[in-house]
């Protein structure tokens, strides 16, 4: 089985992380938001997975060494493909063009679920849905009572389903896929200046391909800052506590709010920590009242009161009560 990731996109509404960092590489309960969706897949699936495709943009040599090390962490290949222009997703999956071959998983890279189900990789197709209060928000399906798709609707205006669309589809033959995306990009078949996966999905559809769906627990988009907060406080909530605080970490007169993952090496004084903390590797906190909030490592904060936060990387941080959105190397006293 192969699964291909794009996550080519410059991460416009995670910004300013983004600007040093694929949103999809951004931590959540300690992990990459990429490498939880991988092993989010590896629970749904009956089989190994053979490779894992990841289509990205020129992130540099580092960043893909990361993708190839959680590749490899789950026993996969990993492989870098390049999206060079912003062209959709239907455009990004074809990027990775030699992984579409026999049972294929696309996955886009900021979506992360919960499920206690496994995916038929009998059926045709699997679209992975999640019910929704609004689905005029998302793109949706609707479904017969035998439960297969009979239509797919983008963000519709008046209700048609509730079934939304969490970004994750299987298809047993990767090839079938392939062959609509190329017609796609073929014919220059565009909405919106970009070509659709669901536009292939459609025409599967109308050749007698059968889609069913998967209903999963829980979906968390990772797609801002707040959405990635409540994400990681979901996640906090689902994992186990004893393995969310590392050994190497230091408490001195601190109480912890649990659920909270405390990295490799972090110092924390004077302070209240929690719930729905994540704090990074060698970060110092000292008298700060924190909940709600990830901050990333090698970071400082001193005096400090946040909630529903998102602090970055070697950021040094005092003297403020904020609800703060700030990015890798900065400073603030």
């Amino acid at each position: 089985m192969n699964v291909i990731i794009p996550m080519a996109g410059i991460g416009k509404r995670m910004r300013p992380h983004t600007l040093t960092l694929p949103k999809p590489l951004m931590p959540v309960a300690g992990k990459p938001i990429v490498e939880r969706l991988v092993a989010n897949i590896t629970k749904i699936v009956n089989e190994k997975i053979d490779q894992i495709a990841f289509v990205t943009g020129n992130f540099g040599e580092d960043v893909e060494k990361n993708l190839l090390d959680i590749a490899a962490k789950y026993g996969a290949a990993g492989k870098i493909y390049y999206q060079q222009k912003a062209l959709g997703t239907a455009h990004a999956v074809l990027c990775a063009e030699p992984a579409l071959a026999g049972k294929t998983i696309v996955a886009y890279a900021d979506t992360l679920f919960d499920t206690d189900i496994k995916l038929e990789e009998e059926k045709d197709a699997v679209v992975l849905v999640h019910r929704v209060d609004d689905p005029a928000s998302f793109g949706v399906v609707k479904t017969d009572k035998m439960g297969f798709i009979t239509d797919f609707y983008e963000k519709p205006k008046t209700f048609v389903s509730n079934l939304a669309i969490i970004g994750i589809y299987y298809f047993r033959k990767g090839e079938q896929l392939k062959k609509e995306l190329q017609y796609l990009t073929d014919n220059k078949i565009i909405k919106n200046k970009e070509y659709q996966i669901t536009d292939a999905l459609e025409n599967m559809k109308e050749k007698g391909l059968r889609f069913s769906t998967c209903k999963v627990n829980e979906w968390f988009d990772c797609g801002n800052k707040n959405a990635t907060i409540h994400a990681n406080q979901k996640i906090l909530e689902l994992t186990q506590s004893d393995k969310l605080i590392e050994p190497s970490a230091v408490f001195k007169n601190s109480t912890i709010i649990e659920p909270c993952f405390i990295g490799e090496n972090v110092v924390i004084e004077d302070s209240v920590i929690g719930p729905y903390v994540s704090v990074g590797k060698n970060t110092s906190i000292k008298r700060c009242v924190i909940s709600k909030s990830i901050i990333q490592n090698h970071t400082r904060l001193h005096y400090i009161i946040l909630d529903n936060a998102m602090i970055g990387n070697y950021v040094n941080l005092s003297g403020k009560k904020i609800d703060a959105n700030i990015g890798d190397y900065s400073a603030w006293k």
